[in-house]
């Protein structure tokens, strides 16, 4: 049970539930009842309700508003009401939800069932007192399959929870029972779909079981909606056993079972399933293609296997719907997959299919991602239809690509357009902030946010500002911030202090820090590994010791370095150290090649980057396995020149790459950008455009 701060909202639900039950009471018709007698005082139940409805919450005090009700409930005829009702428009009182609610329940007492579904639909703002009335009318005239749709409905447009709508739906399956009407094959698909949306699962699982057998044989919708509730709260082996005893399949019950799958991240399972269908539709593909691409986050087969499968539905002649666009887009965006993101963009070009905002915010955030923010800015600009998401998007991409300057401008033309900026885009702001150092600029939008546009920062708003004071050497500042804040530092705060400890060399806080860091998660590699770079990069190797055996014993692992590079279409995925892959004397004979050229550059492997207390010459072998050289080396290998090359890494890039990089892009004269877990560098004639503010 739910622990609330305050009895208010104890009291909001007691006072609902309560209203509920009057509703649905035979002998409780608002029509019959007046403000004096009755004990449901519409008005202050509906302030209850709506918090901010001061239509309703204000009526009591409108003599106009007072009168017109007091007509409603007069009203004997429905060409009386319906006279009513436009004098009520005429004088433009509809957005008055009381007096809505009103000429519902007196059209259903009144037995005119179309004329309240009327008002209902033309209603702007559907309170939950405007979804009773007509649940309770529709229930009343026996018009059950339409009360449990409009339950349904409400469910759709309410949180479940503290309204007290299992509740209400309880009344409304007793009623139903009562009526004689519960075995109707489309009103059983509902009760089911009812308890289903609430996650009642045993009721849902009851009334399916209670139904008959005819039901059962006939209604493959009965199946679907149970099997696809079995899969929303995560019961795989009762939707496993209920697919299997199907007298009869369709292909919406392959496809619910196979999303079921997908969102429990059996991705296995689903495969077989799909493999296994003799009919497929552009609903199957696409469930496949979004599984693929919500379960893969950055893992390369996923993603990879997404885009296959993406790829094959349009030869196989199906035209995707915008779901299996925006699923393939953000498969490209989390591998850095351009090459197959332009393909797609060309489909939508040579299809002459419109861009409308999802498809938009997809195609700008999937060019972002890849590397290409010449692109993202191109698209962006063509775009019609421009919501919150997609300015977001453009802001984010400029932001972590380090254009400060453009994503400031693209924030005011945001403004400018009309569009007030939401927890996400304040996001974007501070980690443009970040990355170049403007931190009195990150300060002022992050008490904007709090102070001008009431939006109340989380966790990781509060990250980002310890990121902004750190990286600038304010680790005082920083201290302080993050002791101060309002809600407990999680581990990536707290790392994100660590990680400022590291840079500016400040042994002393980062020991307090590891502390704390060790307290949150002794698990996570992270905190040895901050603590072991901190003691290597000042020469106290006894306590880089210390901190791997403690790792040792608590059996903790660190987390491989891995990069990805799309060549000729193709995804190539390299780990530290490699030697797996097919070519990899060539590529290691390239990497050599490579340092041999940047050390006549001026370079030198920055060894202070190895933890381990070894000799010089070892330390740099170590560092020349890093991933995302042996992913420079191998495109070097397999591209043309002038080619710009792209990699995308799962760590932090560290110096002595980022110095490599920055060689390697003059002698080779191409433009390198590499994505890490932070940012995107642009590396250009022996430049980075982070300034080696990273």
């Amino acid at each position: 049970m739910s622990k609330f701060p305050s009895t208010k909202p104890i009291l909001t639900i007691t006072v609902q539930m309560k209203s509920l039950r009057l509703l649905f009471e035979r002998n409780s018709s608002p029509a019959k009842t007046t403000t004096s007698s009755s004990k449901f005082k519409r008005p202050k139940l509906s302030s209850i309700s709506n918090g901010s409805d001061s239509s309703q919450s204000s009526s009591s005090q409108d003599p106009l508003q007072t009168h017109f009700s007091s007509l409603i409930k007069s009203s004997e005829t429905t060409l009386q009401l319906r006279q009513i009702h436009a004098q009520i428009l005429r004088r433009h009182l509809s957005s008055s939800a009381n007096l809505t609610t009103l000429l519902i329940s007196v059209s259903s007492s009144l037995k005119s069932i179309p004329y309240a579904l009327s008002i209902f639909n033309y209603s702007h703002h559907k309170s939950l007192f405007l979804f009773n009335a007509l649940i309770r009318g529709l229930t009343e005239n026996s018009h059950f399959q339409s009360s449990v749709s409009h339950f349904l409905l409400m469910l759709r447009h309410r949180s479940v929870a503290g309204l007290g709508l299992r509740f209400l739906g309880l009344i409304l399956h007793g009623r139903i029972i009562k009526s004689g009407v519960e075995f109707d094959p489309f009103v059983r698909v509902s009760l089911v779909e009812m308890y289903v949306k609430l996650e009642e699962m045993g009721f849902a699982l009851q009334v399916f079981d209670e139904s008959p057998e005819r039901n059962k044989s006939v209604s493959i919708l009965l199946w679907n909606v149970l099997i696809n509730g079995c899969c929303k709260v995560g019961d795989l082996e009762k939707a496993m056993e209920l697919f299997e005893a199907m007298p009869k399949r369709n292909i919406g019950s392959w496809n619910s079972f196979i999303n079921g799958l997908m969102k429990n991240g059996d991705l296995n399972k689903a495969m077989q399933l799909f493999d296994e269908m003799k009919e497929k539709d552009v609903v199957s593909w696409t469930t496949i293609v979004n599984g693929l691409s919500q379960n893969g986050d950055h893992q390369c087969c996923s993603n990879r296997k997404a885009l296959s499968m993406f790829f094959k539905m349009l030869e196989v002649g199906l035209r995707p719907n915008d779901l299996t666009l925006v699923s393939a887009l953000s498969a490209c965006a989390k591998i850095g997959a351009l090459e197959a993101g332009v393909r797609i963009h060309n489909y939508f070009v040579e299809n002459g299919l419109r861009l409308n905002k999802a498809t938009a915010a997809a195609l700008v955030d999937m060019y972002a991602k890849c590397g290409n923010i010449l692109s993202t800015s191109k698209v962006f600009e063509v775009t019609k239809e421009k919501d919150i998401r997609t300015w977001s998007v453009m802001i984010w991409g400029w932001a972590t690509h380090g254009f400060y300057g453009q994503a400031i401008r693209c924030f005011k033309k945001m403004m400018f357009s009309g569009i007030k900026p939401d927890a996400v885009v304040f996001l974007a702001l501070l980690t443009a902030c970040s990355h170049s150092g403007q931190v009195d600029l990150g300060l002022n939008f992050f008490d904007s946010m709090r102070f001008d546009y009431s939006i109340e920062p989380t966790m990781k708003h509060y990250t980002l500002v310890v990121d902004l004071l750190g990286r600038a050497g304010r680790l005082d500042e920083a201290m302080k911030f993050i002791q101060r804040m309002p809600i407990s530092p999680d581990f990536v705060a707290w790392g994100a202090l660590f990680c400022a400890c590291r840079a500016h060399k400040n042994i002393k806080m980062a020991e307090l820090v590891s502390k704390k860091l060790l307290q949150l998660e002794p698990k996570h590699p992270g905190s040895y590994v901050f603590l072991s770079n901190v003691y290597a990069a000042v020469g106290r190797w006894e306590d880089v010791e210390r901190v791997r055996m403690l790792m040792q014993n608590q059996a903790v692992g660190k987390d491989p370095g891995w990069s990805y590079i799309e060549v000729n279409g193709q995804m190539h995925s390299f780990v530290a150290g490699d030697h797996d892959h097919k070519r990899a004397r060539e590529i290691y004979l390239k990497l050599e090649e490579i340092v041999s050229g940047a050390r006549e550059q001026g370079y030198m492997p920055e060894t202070g980057w190895v933890l381990h207390n070894i000799e010089e010459e070892e330390k740099e072998d170590a560092l020349g396995s890093h991933s995302e050289k042996l992913a420079l080396a191998f495109a070097l290998m397999n591209t043309p020149p002038g080619t710009t090359i792209r990699i995308v890494k799962n760590l932090r890039v560290c110096g002595d790459c980022h110095s490599l990089m920055k060689c390697a892009s003059k002698m080779s004269q191409r433009e390198i950008i590499l994505r890490d877990i932070k940012r995107f560098h642009h590396f250009k004639y022996g430049v980075c455009s982070c300034g080696d503010y990273w």
